[in-house]
Order: C-alpha cells, then structure tokens, then sequence
C-alpha cells in the first residue's frame, strides 16, 4: 500500500501528473504480482516523504500496459525520473539505491 505522499498514476492521470509537470517525477513502474517491486516499495515511500517538493509516484503495469508499452518496460521494477515530459535518468530492475534515485532526482530539479 502506498503512502499518501506516493502518487498514483493512471492512464487517466499520467498526462497531466508526470508529462505537463513543473519539475522531476519518479515514476516507479510496477505489478502487484512483482517481488523486486514490493521490496523497492518502502524506499519509494521514503522518497516521496523526503521530497515534498518533487512527484513521486507509482504505476501499475497491469492497469497501465499502453503506458509501459510506449516506454518499452519489459521488467520491473522500472524506476523513470522524468522532465518536462522527456526520461532524463532510468533505473532498471530493483538493485538501485535510495541514494542514486535522490541524486537523479536533485540533478533533474
């Protein structure tokens, strides 16, 4: 379950929430099916916590399969620190430390 400080995006929100946004996003692709994934899940939350001033956020592959699709996921954890719309930093499977996710994120802000 997340945090309240990890956002949820949709397919609905995505748009709007990680494309159009003012300044870094963390999108953590992810399943519920997905081991790797649910071990990375209280590090996200910490992020989300510790960076009020930056979106981080979750999305489900399941519900969102046309958004993995178009970033080409084929394992997850993903992790896509993205800016005005465009991936500047990726992380791929669940071997990545906090510490490398918030240097992405500071060097994307």
């Amino acid at each position: 379950m997340a945090s309240e400080a990890v956002i949820e995006f949709t397919e609905e929100n995505f748009e709007a929430e990680v494309m159009q946004a003012d300044g870094p996003v963390l999108v953590d692709f992810w399943a519920p099916w997905c081991g790797p994934c649910r071990a990375i899940a209280p590090m996200i939350e910490q992020l989300a916590s510790e960076n009020s001033d930056k979106k981080v956020g979750k999305l489900n592959i399941d519900e969102a399969s046309t958004i993995a699709q178009k970033y080409g996921i084929t394992g997850i954890p993903t992790l896509l620190v993205f800016k005005n719309g465009e991936v500047e930093h990726s992380f791929r499977g669940g071997n990545t430390t906090k510490a490398a996710l918030q240097e992405a994120l500071d060097a994307t802000a």
